[in-house]
C-alpha cells in the first residue's frame, strides 16, 4: 500500500492544508472536552469559550516563536508571520497555552484557578496532541531515522517519504507518539475520574508525556537543537521532574490527611 498521499487540496485558487484541517479539528474536540470535564468540576463552561480564544493565538505564536528561536534558519520579521510556509514547535504552544491560563486567572483575580484549570485542559490537551500528529503524516515531516532493512518498511513500524532521488523509508515517529499520547488520553481520564486532588492530573501528564516525547525525540532526525543538545527532549526531562514532584507531593499531603484523620 502506497502511503504517499497528496498534503493538501486547491479552492478557488486558495490552498488549503490537511495539516490545518487536523489541527483546527483538534483544537475543536478538545474545547468540546474541556468544557465537558469543566462541568464535571463545577467550572463555568462558557468560561471555556472565552479561555479559548486566548489560548488559541498565545498558543500559536509561542509555537511559531519557539521554532524560530531554536532553528538554525534566521527569521525576519516579516518571515517570523509566514507561518504557512512550516514551522511550529507544540512545546512552545504548550509554555503560550499556559501564559494565556495565567493571564486568564490573574484577570479573574483567581490564582486558585490555574490548577483546577490545567487538571481539566490536560487530558484534552493530549488528545488534540495525539490527533494532531497526524498532520506530520500529511506534511511528511517528525519522522525518524532511515529504515534500511526491507522487512520493516512497513507502515506503521516505518513511513515512506518522498526525497530528491525518490523514496526512502524511515521510523514512523509522528504516529510513535500518537499512539503514546492516545494511551494518555485514556490514562488521564482515568486518572481524573479516580481523583479530585488538585494537580494529580497535571502531574501524571507532565510525567507520562515527557517521558513518552523524550525517548520519541531521540529517535527523529529533525529536531530543534540548542547548540548539541536536543531541546525537547531537555525540556521533556524538566517536565518529567517537575510532575513526579507534584504527585510525590500529593501523596505525601494524602498520606498527612489520613494520618491526622486518624488522630481525630
Amino acid at each position: 500500500m502506497n502511503w504517499l498521499i497528496t498534503n493538501g487540496f486547491t479552492i478557488f485558487g486558495f490552498e488549503v492544508k490537511f495539516y490545518g484541517i487536523i489541527i483546527a479539528t483538534a483544537m475543536l474536540i478538545a474545547i468540546f472536552l474541556v468544557q465537558y470535564l469543566a462541568k464535571r468540576r463545577g467550572l463555568n463552561p462558557d468560561d471555556i469559550i472565552v479561555l479559548a480564544l486566548i489560548i488559541i493565538p498565545f498558543s500559536i505564536l509561542g509555537a511559531r516563536l519557539y521554532y524560530c528561536i531554536f532553528s538554525d534558519t534566521h527569521y525576519t520579521f516579516s518571515t517570523f508571520w509566514q507561518i504557512r510556509n512550516g514551522g511550529l514547535a507544540i512545546y512552545g504552544g504548550i509554555i503560550g497555552g499556559i501564559l494565556a491560563i495565567i493571564l486568564f486567572c490573574a484577570f479573574k483575580k483567581d490564582f486558585k484557578l490555574i490548577i483546577k484549570l490545567f487538571d481539566i485542559i490536560v487530558p484534552a490537551l493530549i488528545l488534540a496532541q495525539s490527533i494532531g500528529r497526524w498532520g506530520n503524516f500529511f506534511n511528511q515531516e517528525a519522522y525518524g531515522t532511515l529504515v534500511t532493512n526491507p522487512k520493516w518498511q512497513w507502515f506503521p513500524f516505518a513511513v515512506k517519504i518522498e526525497t530528491f532521488g525518490g523514496y526512502e523509508w524511515h521510523l514512523a515517529t509522528f504516529f510513535y507518539e500518537s499512539l503514546w499520547n492516545l494511551m494518555g488520553f485514556v490514562l488521564l481520564m482515568i486518572v481524573f475520574n479516580k481523583t479530585k486532588q488538585l494537580g494529580t492530573t497535571t502531574g501524571v501528564y507532565l510525567a507520562y508525556y515527557g517521558l513518552g516525547r523524550m525517548w520519541i525525540e531521540g529517535l527523529r532526525t529533525d529536531s530543534l537543537y540548542w547548540g548539541p543538545l536536543r531541546v525537547s527532549q531537555w525540556l521533556s526531562a524538566i517536565l518529567v521532574v517537575i510532575g513526579v514532584s507534584i504527585l510525590v507531593y500529593n501523596y505525601i499531603s494524602r498520606q498527612k490527611d489520613k494520618t491526622h484523620e486518624q488522630k481525630n
